[in-house]
């Protein structure tokens, strides 16, 4: 199991992004992707008059958060939900709107730790890979069910893997002689498909097919496409939602939901814009932001993340 008292990502940037938000008493932030509760931690601690909702779809992650969270129970509301049921989780608690939404994408380093979950690559687990372990299809149903086409789909769209069709074609060919279970088989498999030269550059060759395994078994690019207008629409005037993205699918995508929500949708040739055409939220950072050389070095799975956020400042037709 993993330390829950490791440090997450960017920890003081993204207090220091939703703070402003969470002045007044009772406001609410939601943490929509909870994990292990490091930020929820940090901004009970340092905003005082938040009340902040914690949303997750692993269920132990939600268990260890609870502990770290028992301090401020009275502040905190913890519920099993994937986070494009935000709405719904809102609408049973009586919450017209919130204050701050939070998002810390990807697969958790709680998830990473746990051999058994099968996200990791580097020793052999089950080819699992559920953020929720209670229900859905596995890693080994996707790998021992999908035809060839479908495999290379995924590996090419959702781990940009350059050769997916070689891989598709080769895990058609073994799984006839013995389905997949386990990941070191599946590893040795890319090892043997993928050319030597390209081994020895862009990481571990398995990186790219887990990450579109994972993808595809948790639909993460599908819910990330509800969750991020659901949560623009749920937030209150003033209200903030910060985004961490850990690979450019994702980020893409949120650059472009943010981007559609700060521009005009007045005419060009318009002397005056109306408020009705005027945008709904501005963005708060330039572009995204990237951690320190001195983040990655204490902690190596920052590297890659993506920080956007945006402040609602007008109240707009959904809102």
């Amino acid at each position: 199991m993993s330390n829950p008292r490791h440090v997450p990502v960017l920890l003081d940037r993204v207090v220091a992004l939703v703070a402003p938000a969470l002045v007044e008493p009772g406001s609410v932030l939601v943490d929509a992707t909870l994990g292990l509760g490091g930020h929820a931690e940090a901004v009970l601690t340092r905003c005082p008059g938040a009340h902040v909702v914690g949303v997750d779809r692993d269920v132990h992650a939600l268990e260890l958060a609870g502990e770290r969270l028992a301090p401020f129970a009275e502040r905190t509301t913890l519920v099993h939900a994937v986070y494009d049921e935000i709405p719904e989780v809102l609408a049973e608690l009586g919450i017209a709107s919130v204050q701050g939404i939070l998002f810390d994408l990807g697969v958790s380093s709680m998830q990473l730790d746990v051999r058994e979950r099968g996200f990791a690559y580097a020793e052999d687990a089950p080819l699992d890979m559920r953020m929720n372990d209670t229900e859905g299809i596995t890693a080994a149903e996707v790998l021992n069910t999908y035809e060839a086409a479908d495999l290379a789909r995924i590996l090419r769209s959702y781990g940009e893997e350059k050769f997916s069709r070689q891989i598709a074609r080769a895990i058609v060919r073994e799984r006839e002689a013995e389905p997949f279970s386990s990941s070191a088989r599946l590893v040795d498999l890319l090892r043997a498909v993928i050319p030597a030269p390209a081994r020895r550059t862009g990481g571990h060759p398995a990186k790219r097919t887990f990450q579109a395994l994972r993808i595809e078994v948790n639909d993460e690019l599908g819910v990330l496409r509800r969750a991020i207008p659901a949560a623009l629409d749920s937030i209150a005037v003033g209200g903030r939602v910060v985004v961490m993205s850990y690979h450019s699918l994702e980020d893409r995508m949120v650059k472009q939901a943010f981007s559609d929500r700060t521009r005009s949708t007045a005419p060009h040739d318009l002397p005056v814009v109306p408020e009705a055409y005027q945008p709904e939220l501005r963005l708060i950072t330039r572009g995204a932001e990237k951690v320190t050389d001195a983040e990655i070095e204490e902690n190596p799975r920052a590297a890659s993340v993506r920080l956007r956020a945006v402040e609602r400042i007008r109240r707009g037709t959904a809102a």
